[in-house]
């Protein structure tokens, strides 16, 4: 008589990750759409094109290269990695020109992997996590202000990262539902404090039609160790962020291009001995 295998994160596949950052997106609102005026469509759709024309044109594309496109794009469906290849090759430009009139703290992509409505805490908080979660203990305190200087009173830290094997819950099988996510509430000046664990780096999903640009293009899938935000606080814009460690190989040569000098952190071994631990404030720009 032969026994199910238990699923764990390392039986990871990227169809069913993918499908699970599809089914999020489609669940987001974000596909509700705005009213864009049919001469910004045209203007964004023909620019678009003519630049894939002109690729085509320079480069002497043939007809057996553009059938194999043809058939890696709907690999990409079929996969439902569109959300993956847009945030990891698309995004860090959308962003760029979204926040380039911000003052406050740089941000970054949010990424597929972001789930709402995570368990709600007040500081000091630990965000949740097995009872043996590998990796090193990591203590992160931290400030939300205002352009003022003054400490921003309701301000909400969301967080979520992956494991140190590289996995994110509600992607991999086998990962408690919330496990290393969750919103902080912070203080009334502003202050917060959360208790977490260093993520590891690791490398986008290989085994589906991502991977297989990756590997016709020779390109490596590798992400540098991040921890994500999303800061908010009333009356002030919502900052999507990730922040990054010292020395991680990867800082240099992103797959995603989300690495920015401003979103890296300073590590020190804590002071009781236990883990790390570190400070990271936040600024948040007003509503418009």
């Amino acid at each position: 008589m032969s026994m199910a295998k238990t699923m764990t994160e390392f039986d990871a596949k990227a169809a069913d990750s993918g499908s699970k950052a599809t089914e999020r997106f489609k669940e987001s609102g974000k596909r509700s759409g705005i009213a864009v005026p049919k001469e910004r469509v045209s203007l964004l759709a023909r620019e678009v094109l003519e630049a894939v024309y002109g690729t085509i044109r320079r480069h002497k594309v043939t007809y057996e290269e553009y059938n194999s496109l043809k058939d890696w794009l709907i690999s990409v469906g079929d996969d439902g990695e569109w959300p993956l290849f847009l945030d990891v090759w698309v995004e860090h430009v959308v962003e760029e020109v979204a926040t380039e009139d911000r003052q406050g703290s740089k941000g970054t992509i949010e990424g597929p992997y972001y789930v709402p409505n995570s368990p709600e805490q007040k500081t000091p908080a630990r965000l949740p996590r097995r009872d043996d979660e590998p990796g090193i203990e990591l203590t992160w305190r931290g400030q939300i202000r205002g352009l003022d200087g003054n400490g921003i009173a309701g301000g909400k830290v969301e967080v979520w990262h992956a494991d140190g094997a590289g996995f994110y819950s509600q992607y991999a099988p086998g990962v408690p539902e919330w496990n290393l996510r969750g919103t902080v509430v912070a203080d009334g000046d502003g202050n917060f404090e959360i208790q977490t664990m260093r993520p590891a780096p690791y490398q986008i999903p290989t085994d589906g039609a991502c991977g297989k640009l990756i590997a016709a293009a020779g390109w490596h899938a590798w992400r540098p160790a991040h921890i994500h935000v999303k800061v908010s606080g009333p009356g002030m814009q919502q900052l999507t962020a990730q922040l990054y460690f010292p020395g991680d190989p990867h800082n240099e040569d992103d797959i995603a291009s989300a690495v920015k000098p401003e979103l890296i952190l300073d590590p020190r071994p804590a002071a009781d001995g236990k883990g790390e631990e570190m400070v990271y404030d936040f600024v948040l720009d007003p509503e418009a």
